[in-house]
């Protein structure tokens, strides 16, 4: 008896290497792109599978890379789909999303280095501590387009659950809650923040979420900027950069992007925290922990430092603080000595300032009219602590009224 022939079993197509070991996101090759040709076969003639100015787009200044394995990575869409990324698999399809035409997309995705409109405007503010902030403010049209990538892109990006700066229902308060009463308090504060998250990492931070590197690249470039200094050449004034590309201290979506790349570090500080028996908090550059030996709060200083100096930041030595319960313990403007809220002598002054605004009210026969300024310092101690607040006006108002009555 003959036996039924059945056809073999296809074997699965092969999948191609993770980018790194520790990711998910795979190396998919575009295949447009020419693989460099044994030095024998340069001679022949291939195929053109790039449009001109696509070719001349991946190989330009903009989208250099040392590295040249990323020029070949195509979409992950499975890897996007786990982060509930948009997919966009080439400028084409990030122009359409953002309401641009290529052309316009590549304007403002471009680095120049002999720029004649800079898109940016720049500006000084003073600083608390003295010197100056430098701001870059994004002009209107790349704004509205920041504005947009931040919606579709940047608000979906995974953030630790230690930030509470730039995040949906956290503040200074959700901050400074975790180390309210604690014996220790260290304050750290990351030098350069914005400036130490440069193209490099935006871009390296895309491809990891599953985008191909022409939509990475364009993407870190919409998102970051470099400092410019205006100087005259041939009668003509240009804006060559002074500087690496970096998110801008001022672009919509410097915040969401920052809490993504810190992701890491915060998971890390937060693991060596718990581990010595301190709790761990983060807004924007702030970094408070606090624990009840003081010891070890200066043992955890060092080992946060390595840390930090591995996930490409540096401490500002200069703002490092460890406060114990005898001194003023403040974390971003807040005290936690016992409660949450404002020093005494912030309070002091709060009630001062209200006292002399409802006495001139009552000299002029007029209707009480709190400053604008005032009443947001009233308003920011109510979100603080509501019962410090509502003893301050309670404590006003009886003054004034044993003063009418004597």
């Amino acid at each position: 008896m003959q036996m039924p022939v059945t056809a073999p079993t296809p074997k699965p197509a092969p999948q191609p290497p993770a980018r790194k070991p520790s990711q998910r996101r795979l190396a998919l090759r575009d295949p447009r792109v020419p693989v460099p040709a044994h030095p024998e076969r340069r001679r022949r003639r291939r195929a053109r599978l790039l449009p001109g100015d696509e070719s001349r787009r991946l190989f330009a200044d903009t989208l250099r890379s040392g590295d040249t394995g990323l020029r070949h990575l195509a979409t992950d869409e499975a890897q996007l789909a786990r982060y509930g990324m948009p997919v966009w698999r080439s400028e084409a399809e990030l122009a359409q999303a953002l309401g641009l035409t290529v052309k316009a997309l590549r304007h403002y995705a471009i680095h120049s280095a002999r720029e004649r409109a800079p898109h940016y405007v720049t500006f000084a503010v003073p600083k608390r501590s003295g010197g100056e902030r430098l701001i870059m403010a994004p002009k209107s049209r790349l704004k509205a387009i920041q504005r947009r990538l931040n919606a579709l892109l940047v608000a979906k990006l995974p953030a630790s659950e230690y930030a509470h700066g730039f995040a949906a229902r956290r503040s200074i308060r959700s901050n400074a809650q975790p180390h309210v009463g604690k014996p220790v308090v260290l304050h750290l504060d990351l030098k350069e923040f914005f400036p130490s998250i440069h193209f490099g990492r935006v871009r390296g931070l895309m491809i990891a979420l599953g985008y191909g590197y022409p939509v990475a690249a364009a993407l870190a470039a919409l998102m970051t900027e470099s400092p410019r200094h205006p100087v005259m050449a041939g009668g003509v004034r240009y804006f060559p950069p002074v500087g690496a590309r970096a998110c801008p201290q001022g672009a919509p979506t410097s915040p969401g992007l920052s809490n993504a790349i810190v992701a890491k570090m915060d998971r890390r500080l937060a693991g060596l925290a718990r581990r010595m028996g301190f709790a761990y908090t983060r807004y924007a550059d702030d970094l408070a922990f606090s624990g009840d030996d003081v010891r070890e709060a200066h043992a955890l200083r060092c080992l946060a430092r390595r840390i930090i100096e591995d996930e490409g930041f540096s401490l500002n030595h200069a703002k490092t603080r460890v406060l114990r319960r005898g001194t003023r313990q403040r974390i971003t403007g807040v005290t936690v000595n016992d409660v949450l809220g404002l020093s005494r002598q912030e309070r002091r002054r709060l009630r001062a300032a209200l006292h002399q605004a409802s006495l001139r009210a009552r000299n002029e026969g007029a209707r009480l009219q709190i400053d604008p300024v005032l009443r947001g310092k009233l308003a920011y101690l109510n979100m603080l602590n509501p019962a410090q607040a509502a003893r301050l006006v309670a404590a006003v108002r009886s003054t004034l009224t044993r003063q009418s009555d004597g």
